[in-house]
């Protein structure tokens, strides 16, 4: 049986500083796979995509039946495409091994230039935020306390997605690491 593949934009779409909604689906959207121990795997296999490939999380929300991610491009020589290739495999791998499996294709949304806008841009992240909220899995404007959203900023683990002054810390944080890259000696 030929499996239908989602349509994608133009691979340039996908690379250099281009930002990304992704949404990855588990099979049949079966839930009982998220717990503790696999947020850690979670965030262990998206510190080594974000590394290996030269992106940024601004926020990630792991849902019973989903997770939604924003990636951005930090360098020229990104590559989205590959990025969630080395990914998809890797967390596939992993709720595999606890009977769990992805959809064979993350959807994606490529933020054109008025959704890259901040005020745009941040609406979106806390659009994500929300989904717990509007799932019924947290009360009203307690998304925050979800345990399962969070951000991924390589070399910046103290970095939180609901702290007052994060967007202030991560637009100069994301602004030196595409200034000055990842390797920064003292």
């Amino acid at each position: 049986m030929k499996r239908e593949h989602l349509k994608r934009l133009s691979r340039e779409h996908y690379q250099a500083e281009a930002i990304i909604h992704w949404t990855v689906t588990i099979l049949n959207r079966n839930k009982g796979w998220l717990n503790s121990a696999f947020y850690y795997r979670f965030r262990e296999l998206i510190t080594h995509t974000m590394f290996r490939y030269g992106l940024a999380c601004p926020i990630y929300c792991m849902m019973p039946d989903h997770i939604h991610m924003v990636w951005i491009g930090l360098y020229l020589q990104c590559d989205q495409l590959n990025a969630m290739k080395h990914f998809h495999t890797r967390c596939d791998e992993s709720l595999q091994r606890v009977g769990f499996a992805l959809q064979d294709q993350a959807y994606d949304h490529v933020l054109k230039e008025d959704d890259r806008k901040e005020a745009n841009f941040r609406q979106l992240c806390e659009y994500i935020a929300r989904n717990p909220e509007r799932s019924g899995l947290v009360k009203t404007d307690q998304f925050s306390k979800y345990p399962f959203t969070g951000c991924l900023v390589p070399g910046y683990p103290e970095l939180k997605t609901f702290d007052t002054d994060f967007w202030d810390r991560y637009d100069r944080i994301i602004s030196r690491l595409r200034r000055l890259g990842m390797q920064q000696w003292k």
